[in-house]
């Protein structure tokens, strides 16, 4: 049997359905897909144009990183330590009218330098001039489910609302058949988009079979604003509406009780996990334990590089397993196998690309990476679970595979040229200040 890539030499952690793991693993790569995966011993048989020695190290899926905002990096540091309503309004939104589409793709090939380097493989963005977000991700190599926001009022990329799903459906058509880029349909929230809106983006999403992504119940100052204008929860204002499916998909979730839970449960809505934005505005901590409790499908998002402020999807999954065990009191609670099972399959069940990504199965698509463990800090190694959840960084990072092409090789970017973007970054942002 003949492979393209043959990773050999790992621990490798599979996230299927059974967590099957292989101390001393091999896995093949043949054009766009895992061709075997298993014992070193059974894949002995295949020759490959490449061979990588994993040294030991942990070879696994790439992160799947559910909610960013990734031209956002622009402002990271812009406007620290303010709430949530007084950095949007005061400093986020303002910076935002200034956005073109060059400075928007700018900001999105220094969040893809990021999140590749530190595992990311596939992200779900929401921002504003959205094509060039997508021609970003394309260009570097990584699968995205990217999506326009849309909101009552005018918006600097595609103007009034009306104008809003015209320029959707334009991004539908462009993108439709791209292998590694999905478009979503991107409502920001219920605060700031009126039921027919919220409406109509649902129905063209159930129209064109296309994931739905919110912001949801984030703060409590949006749930009372909710609870005040139409005398429910933003989840049962969303449940009423029609607009809790399988296909849906709400950030933050910070303020859900017991009967807002149920509903999502019995819908089969997912949510996207942002702890570390979360902390930092002081939006409180979203009940995860009772939504895996209840049976939904919880992913992990960084949010955007100015709430947060990185796009480290390690950082983010210790953050998520130890903000959980503290507030419960259970060192037991969200243990480093649940936890990488929703930056993951988990992640990517969110997102409808279970069938695609998250996951080491012959036949999917080869986003994996792989992780060094000959460093002090990684050593000894007992458990490659608890080991990537509560000791690694993104240094340990050395390569990258998106759909079998290498995007980040022995810690190179292979597909983008940091220093340049860096450098020019460096240069637009003076408009900023």
């Amino acid at each position: 049997m003949q492979a393209d890539i043959l990773i050999e030499n790992g621990w490798i952690l599979t996230m299927d359905p059974e967590n099957t793991v292989f101390e001393k693993g091999s896995l093949a790569i043949s054009g766009e897909s895992i061709l075997a995966v298993g014992k070193a011993e059974d894949l002995s048989h295949i020759e490959a144009r490449e061979k990588v020695d994993a040294r030991g190290g942990v070879i696994l899926p790439g992160f799947v990183n559910v909610h960013t905002h990734a031209s956002m990096t622009l402002f990271r540091g812009l406007a620290d330590d303010l709430p949530l309503m007084r950095w949007l309004e005061d400093h986020i939104f303002p910076a935002e009218a200034r956005l073109t589409p060059e400075l928007v793709r700018l900001g999105a090939e220094l969040a893809c330098l990021e999140m590749m380097a530190s595992g990311t493989t596939t992200f779900c963005d929401m921002y504003l001039f959205e094509n060039a977000v997508a021609e970003a991700a394309d260009t570097a190599g990584m699968r995205a489910v990217v999506g326009e926001v849309l909101y009552d009022f005018p918006s600097p990329c595609y103007g009034p609302i009306e104008k809003g799903f015209l320029h959707v459906e334009e991004m539908i058509g462009r993108w439709k058949y791209h292998p590694r880029i999905t478009i979503a349909l991107k409502p920001h929230s219920p605060y700031l988009c009126a039921p027919e809106l919220l409406s109509r983006a649902f129905d063209m999403a159930e129209t064109h079979n296309l994931p739905f992504v919110i912001h949801l119940a984030e703060t409590a100052a949006e749930t009372e604003t909710i609870k005040k204008t139409y005398g429910k929860s933003p989840v049962a204002h969303l449940a009423d509406l029609g607009l809790l499916s399988q296909r849906t998909l709400a950030a933050h979730c910070v303020k859900m009780d017991e009967a807002d839970i149920e509903l999502f449960a019995m819908k089969g809505s997912s949510v996207a996990h942002n702890p570390q934005s979360n902390m930092k505005l002081a939006s409180g901590i979203a009940p995860v334990p009772a939504f895996l409790k209840a049976g939904i499908t919880v992913g992990i998002g960084t949010d955007g590089a100015a709430s947060n402020n990185d796009l480290n999807m390690l950082s983010e999954m210790r953050s998520a397993a130890l903000i959980h065990k503290v507030t419960s009191a259970d060192p037991t609670l969200m243990d480093a196998g649940t936890i990488l099972r929703m930056a993951t399959i988990d992640g990517a069940k969110c997102l409808g690309l279970d069938e695609i990504t998250g996951s080491l199965e012959e036949g999917k698509q080869a986003d994996i990476i792989l992780m060094d463990t000959d460093k002090p800090h990684m050593t000894p190694l007992y458990n490659p679970f608890s080991q990537v959840v509560y000791a690694a960084g993104r240094n340990d990072i050395r390569d990258v595979f998106v759909a079998g092409k290498g995007i980040y090789r022995n810690r190179c970017h292979t597909t983008l040229d940091a220093d340049a973007i860096c450098r020019r970054v460096r240069e637009a942002v003076l408009t900023f200040r």
